[in-house]
């Protein structure tokens, strides 16, 4: 097996500091302002463009959803030297190619543009998931082992699998494994739906590539780069790995799931245009549910008050919010960074994670780590096999929604392989063990699809107060928080009216999902 290590390219995701309230104000800011950007209602229609002589970068250019206004702003983008991609009218949002260094300052003083702003602070070339280290890959004599000691109507591999125990997944199975008119869109690195235990689950009309901002719907085009580009199968075999007496099985193994690809394919990073793509094409094509196991780069925290990162909130806020307002309830995981998502400051040193980052200090209810902080969005912290928080788990009062299971090297499971991770697919035909709370959004988005299995009239919001109303909270620890053993309190836990900052509203139920009760 491999040694699960950091990588340090590959950043942890994190925090939604966000509470609802907040969160909807910031909505309404970034969406229903007529033109809330600087001079966006005094300048020209028309600019002159500069010269082609700076790196190619993507912008997104945020106006009013209405056709006229957009083809003025098309006009003006053109003439100041930039390059419309696509443009999601209904959304108000335009992606833009430009060589002209001075493009953003400029496309922000034309009339009706209301936030602009750079996608990225590197050129364009021809992942920031949150899991915690490489994949412990079983071997053939692993999974011969793991085959023999698995029980009567268990999956071969099932006896490794403690986190469906944890959560009732395996007793929900027995009664609904969920409906296949429910879907589960894994934004992400790719999908390797060949897997003998995703193939028949899968939904291809639902998938696409959308690198770049473009959906590429072509035959094959969702799966991923390499075979080392293994997140996304695993978080979809968490999701919906069929039980067909092969491998593993999903928390909701009669569900769809479907694969949208996100990631550049040199630096494997999820940029703006990307995910908004994602998220119209998602609500576009029937989807319930999406996964978001990733942070957005380059900035692991946008500012408001930087134009380019507030063109980066706006753009994503707005396809998301109108995916819920097509039934989909985006998740996403909370980061493992170990911190209070809902403290004064946190120091970020990894941001831009596209070019040469730089040390500064955030208000994180200022600046948003997104699709996580957006409003609407289930954000999920990480437990083990002992239901306590993961070791490496963000976290924060009145930020988590609620919590399920992500592994933890700590918390050990009396399993044949005594792994506390999760065990799921992986490219190739193969299987293995990851940890994060990249592993935790999809058990939360499994459930979610087993909510909308029972109740499929409910809105997104819906699917989510059910979430929390049937979770199950073990409360803050008692004593210190020690997950290492060292006598340091590692993290603090505190509590509030029903919820605790460890879990939200509690850990998620799978067979109440299906039971009511």
């Amino acid at each position: 097996m491999v040694p699960l290590v950091n990588r340090p390219r590959w950043r942890p995701r994190r925090r939604r500091a966000l509470a609802i309230p907040i969160g909807f104000a910031l909505a309404s800011a970034l969406v229903l302002l007529p033109n809330s950007a600087s001079a966006a209602t005094t300048g020209s229609t028309t600019t002159t463009a500069a010269a082609a002589d700076g790196p190619l970068l993507s912008y997104v250019v945020n106006t009013r959803p209405d056709r006229s206004t957009i083809k003025s702003v098309e006009r003006a983008i053109t003439a100041a030297g930039g390059e419309v991609v696509t443009s999601y009218d209904k959304i108000g949002v335009i992606v833009v190619h430009s060589t002209n260094p001075d493009f953003g300052p400029t496309i922000r003083k034309v009339r009706g543009v209301q936030t602009a702003g750079a996608t990225r602070t590197a050129a364009l070339s021809a992942a920031s998931t949150t899991d915690e280290g490489a994949p412990e890959v079983l071997t053939a004599a692993e999974v011969a082992k793991a085959t023999s000691q698995a029980a009567d109507g268990q999956e071969p591999l099932e006896a490794n699998q403690w986190d469906l125990r944890a959560i009732g997944a395996d007793k929900a199975a027995t009664i609904n494994p969920g409906s296949s008119k429910v879907t589960v869109a894994v934004l992400d690195v790719g999908v390797d739906d060949t897997h003998p235990d995703l193939t028949a689950n899968f939904s291809a009309s639902q998938s696409a590539n959308c690198v770049g901002g473009v959906a590429d719907t072509s035959y094959g085009a969702w799966r991923p780069y390499t075979s080392a580009n293994y997140h996304g199968t695993h978080v979809a075999g968490e999701i919906a790995a069929a039980r067909n007496g092969i491998g593993v099985a999903g928390v909701a193994p009669g569900v769809k799931v479907a694969s949208i690809k996100v990631a550049d394919p040199v630096t494997q990073l999820f940029y703006p245009e990307s995910v908004v793509c994602a998220f119209v094409f998602a609500a576009d094509h029937g989807v319930e549910i999406t996964n978001n196991s990733y942070y957005i780069d380059p900035w692991l925290y946008n500012c408001l008050d930087d134009p380019d990162q507030l063109a980066i909130v706006d753009a994503v806020n707005r396809a998301s919010l109108y995916s819920q307002s097509k039934g989909v309830l985006n998740v996403a995981s909370a980061g493992n960074s170990n911190d209070d998502l809902d403290s004064n400051a946190i120091v970020d040193d990894s941001s831009p994670d596209d070019s040469t980052a730089v040390t500064r200090t955030v208000d994180p209810h200022t600046c948003f780590d997104i699709p996580t902080q957006l409003p609407g969005v289930a954000t999920v912290s990480a437990t083990g096999v002992q239901n306590l928080k993961s070791y490496y788990s963000s976290y924060g009062l009145g930020v988590i929604d609620v919590a399920a299971p992500g592994g933890d090297k700590y918390q050990i499971p009396d399993t044949p392989d005594a792994n506390g991770r999760i065990l799921s697919t992986l490219p190739d035909n193969t299987y293995g063990y990851l940890q994060g709370t990249s592993m935790a959004s999809p058990h939360v988005a499994a459930v979610a699809a087993l909510v909308k299995s029972t109740h499929p009239h409910a809105t997104p919001a819906q699917v989510l107060r059910i979430l929390k109303a049937e979770a199950d909270n073990p409360g803050c620890p008692t004593g210190i928080y020690d997950p290492d053993g060292n006598g340091v309190e590692d993290s603090t836990c505190t509590t509030g009216k029903s919820v605790n900052s460890f879990y939200g509203s509690g850990i998620v139920d799978a067979l109440a999902a299906v039971t009511g009760k």
